[in-house]
């Protein structure tokens, strides 16, 4: 199973943020909500960009490339082995950045790549 950050998470079930959430869960993903709301998600609390988790595989914004600026070290320091951007999110400089690191930028849907079997 792949530990997922999500960031951008958000305890409203019209968001595409939770709803990938309890997809996550339902796959038996671990997942760590980051996110300004407060609240939990698939029973997950959401935290605050701050602890560094070293365990992650893959990262899933679900934040525009406006607000992306500031979690970019954020995400580095986590060192995941891949990072996902989710329709809207999509940021070149991002993704040359992630290269640059020896992370994997994937241009794609969670929400698809879950239940297509290609997560």
């Amino acid at each position: 199973m792949k530990k997922t950050l999500i960031i951008g998470a958000s305890p409203d079930p019209s968001r595409y943020a939770y709803k990938a959430a309890h997809m996550l869960t339902r796959f038996n993903h671990e997942i760590i909500n980051v996110g300004i709301k407060r609240g939990e998600v698939a029973g997950v609390e959401i935290e605050a960009p701050g602890e560094i988790h070293n365990d992650v595989d893959t990262v899933t914004l679900y934040i525009g490339p406006a607000l992306q600026a500031q979690y970019h070290d954020y995400i580095l320091d986590t060192k995941p082995k891949r990072v996902i951007f989710n329709p809207g999110t999509e940021n070149y400089e991002l993704e040359k950045l992630l290269n640059a690191h020896g992370i994997e930028p994937v241009e794609a849907c969670t929400l698809v790549l879950l239940s297509t079997g290609q997560y």
